[in-house]
């Protein structure tokens, strides 16, 4: 999902007719939380529940280290979807690893499973003293965005939380090259509500995590839209 530019109706064409007459009614202006989830409501839809989508526009320099956001969110409501989680940690934690819903769990084995060619699996986490072992993974898991990061709170010792909590929606986000951040914050089937403060606990959990070094506005735009709706414009 990308920030939304202003088009005139001239410009429309070219898409659907469904998505023609939702960009011609689209709200111009800044709405508050609850009420760009309602203007979400008012698009035409699609036949499936679609996936809300959350982009916010940061005042920061992407280039510089000390100015990149990186971290982990978990929903209040969760995001209407779970994730394959896999576990590397060491033999006497495997056991509460696949009952916290693994799909699979381990060390020196697990690597060579994935170093074989599985990846069916979405998240992985890993306890910090089977780093050394899982390194060996960097140029499989890392251009797939998969390695396990202290940051994005998948190195831990509480791998089974851990598991838990990723399997449950709980997601990893970190700025791209343009200052943007994006995240699910769940579906269009969830209460109003329930997407309100998914919304909010994400604009609050960005905000706290405004880097020292950021100068000037740090929120600079905040975009909602559902899988296949136009953006709508949020006062952060």
């Amino acid at each position: 999902m990308s920030i939304p530019s202003k088009k005139t109706k001239s410009s429309f064409r070219g898409f659907g007719k469904r998505m023609r007459a939702n960009l011609e009614s689209k709200p111009a202006n800044a709405l508050a939380p609850a009420e760009a989830i309602k203007a979400l409501r008012t698009f035409k839809a699609p036949k499936f529940d679609q996936t809300v989508n959350v982009v916010v526009n940061l005042g920061i320099d992407p280039k510089a280290a000390d100015q990149a956001l990186r971290g982990s969110i978990a929903m209040p409501h969760g995001i209407g979807r779970s994730a394959r989680v896999v576990c590397f940690c060491q033999s006497d934690k495997v056991a509460a690893a696949k009952a916290a819903g693994a799909v699979e769990a381990g060390g020196d084995e697990l690597v060579a499973k994935i170093e074989g060619g599985w990846m069916d699996f979405d998240v992985a986490v890993a306890s910090p003293d089977m780093m050394r072992v899982v390194s060996k993974l960097g140029k499989v898991l890392g251009p797939k965005g998969l390695m396990p990061s202290p940051k994005a709170g998948t190195v831990t010792p509480d791998v089974a939380g851990a598991v838990k909590e990723y399997g449950a929606g709980k997601q990893e986000y970190r700025n791209d090259d343009g200052g943007n951040v994006h995240c699910v914050i769940g579906k269009m089937s969830f209460k109003d509500e329930q997407l309100v403060a998914n919304l909010s606990h994400f604009i609050a959990t960005i905000d706290k995590a405004r880097p020292a070094s950021v100068k000037g506005t740090y929120l600079k735009k905040c975009v909602i839209s559902a899988a296949m709706s136009p953006g709508v414009l949020v006062v952060a």
